[in-house]
């Protein structure tokens, strides 16, 4: 209950959840001697953090929870900040548009006034966090407190000339003053490079979709990761019909979003544990093998502390990079068929890098149990994809997914391009939260168009749901001239 006052108990529980974290617990830098005349949502802000610092038997907070209190150390001893200007003569920051305010708070406090050259990279177009605290208007912010210069990148590198045309028309509806982008490479597609297809029934979509793209790849000669399905969400209900279809025309979907132990698939192939297995594997069971020996020698030293001109220490790496690469094939000459056998391969690749050496340089690995998640997750995915390979060779192409096509989420396509986006399910069904924040909405949406090169489509079936919640994106589309198709 809050002291009178402060506020009334109705008061207290007027405010909800979300507006509390993100306006009153992590909104503003927290007050050097608290707050000298709190409202009652600053009230209950100081009561959470000091039940989470100091009345439980042992301290709990959350990452920004943290960045509130780092940002607070260097607001309150200067020294520490005025150390870490003096560390970095420039600061880069990509992904601007999804930057919280906690984070943005923290490089204001330290660079602010520094002589330090910071350059902040990003669209405001494409912000799909908001949903975890991203600020409404970054970019707005470091202007007014870094006299930040704009500058505008016109040239686009990835699409097609008529998808930059129709993108342009999305981005409008995002920004006004969204200026045309100009292509920078040929369109290679014959006939309508963005289309909606209307199918009657998720069985006839994914048969359809299997055949077309199974068409593409052969009059192409485009290979599966050429291509992506997007869906917005609960991508394994969609791998339940789409999988079955594509493996009767010869080819393999894989959802990417789908979980091996407690990671995400996607995931778990970024994890340096991962990186390092597949990399060391590639080295010792490929014939071929000098890419992957470059990959090894620059992972290795790396994680030793190597300088790049200190010859020595690296012929010395390549003689221990030899002698694993053999002692890998003669123990493991055939991929594991039981998980103790993957298990032992996976300790067996920890112990050769060192363990210590890679939760130094990668510090989350020494937080709980999170490094023993990604072993188990590595070793149940190399058991997986071993199971039906013939040799290693399938077995971590199997692995790396090279000859699959992947289906992920919008959100995990960030930042991936691909010839041929096709996004499964435009309707209101997948898009539920559509009206509670449309601009994000859209955002996301702008997001999956433009991870296409040459060709995006888009599928309905209207069993899934209808189209009326999302009637906005369905007007952009045809503002922009892409056409319904319907698909018997």
């Amino acid at each position: 209950m809050p002291p009178a006052s402060v506020g009334t108990e109705a008061g207290l529980h007027a405010i909800g959840p979300k507006a509390f974290e993100r306006r009153h617990l992590l909104g503003s830098p927290l007050p050097l001697e608290g707050w000298p005349h709190p409202t009652v949502a600053e009230w209950a802000a100081d009561r959470f953090w000091q039940r989470s610092l100091h009345e439980g038997k042992k301290t709990v907070l959350s990452f920004p929870m943290i960045g509130r209190l780092a940002e607070l150390l260097l607001r309150v001893n200067p020294m520490a900040r005025d150390a870490l200007r003096l560390t970095y003569s420039h600061l880069f920051m990509d992904e601007f548009q999804d930057t919280t305010q906690v984070q943005y708070d923290l490089v204001r406090t330290i660079f602010r006034g520094a002589d330090t050259v910071i350059t902040a990279v990003g669209d405001n177009k494409q912000q799909i966090m908001r949903w975890a605290m991203a600020m409404d208007d970054p970019f707005s912010e470091f202007d007014a407190d870094f006299g930040g210069i704009r500058t505008c990148l016109y040239n686009n590198y990835r699409s097609s000339p008529e998808l930059v045309r129709i993108q342009h028309v999305l981005a409008q509806a995002l920004d006004a003053r969204a200026l045309a982008p100009v292509s920078q490479i040929e369109g290679t597609i014959d006939g309508e490079s963005c289309s909606i297809l209307d199918f009657s029934s998720a069985e006839i979509e994914a048969q359809r979709l299997a055949a077309s793209v199974s068409s593409y790849m052969t009059a192409l000669k485009l290979a599966p990761r050429d291509f992506v399905l997007l869906v917005r969400q609960k991508a394994g209900d969609y791998a339940a019909v789409l999988e079955p279809a594509f493996a009767a025309n010869g080819l393999s979907l894989r959802n990417e979003a789908g979980v091996v132990g407690t990671i995400m698939l996607q995931e778990l192939l970024a994890e340096e544990v991962s990186t390092l297995l597949i990399s060391l594997l590639r080295l010792a069971m490929s014939p071929r093998a000098g890419r992957y020996w470059s990959d090894c020698q620059t992972l290795l030293a790396s994680l030793r502390g190597v300088a790049f001109d200190d010859e020595s220490t690296h012929a010395r790496l390549a003689r221990e990079l030899d002698a694993y690469a053999i002692k890998l094939v003669s123990t493991y000459s055939e991929p594991p068929r039981v998980m103790a056998t993957a298990r032992s391969l996976v300790d067996d690749v920890l112990v050769f890098v060192g363990r210590e050496r890679l939760i130094r340089i990668h510090p989350a690995y020494a937080q709980g149990a999170w490094l023993e998640k990604v072993l188990d997750a590595t070793a149940t995915h190399l058991l997986t994809s071993s199971i039906h390979s013939a040799d290693w060779s399938s077995a971590l192409d199997m692995y790396e997914g090279v000859n699959a096509i992947p289906l992920m989420t919008i959100h995990k396509s960030k930042g991936l391009e691909y010839h041929t986006v096709i996004f499964v399910g435009l309707d209101d069904g997948a898009w539920w939260s559509f009206s509670k924040d449309e601009i994000e909405a859209t955002a996301g949406f702008f997001v999956a168009f433009t991870r296409a090169k040459q060709r995006v489509l888009f599928t309905y079936c209207a069993r899934r749901g209808a189209r009326t919640k999302i009637a906005t994106l369905y007007h952009l589309l045809s503002k922009a001239g892409v056409r319904i198709t319907p698909v018997p």
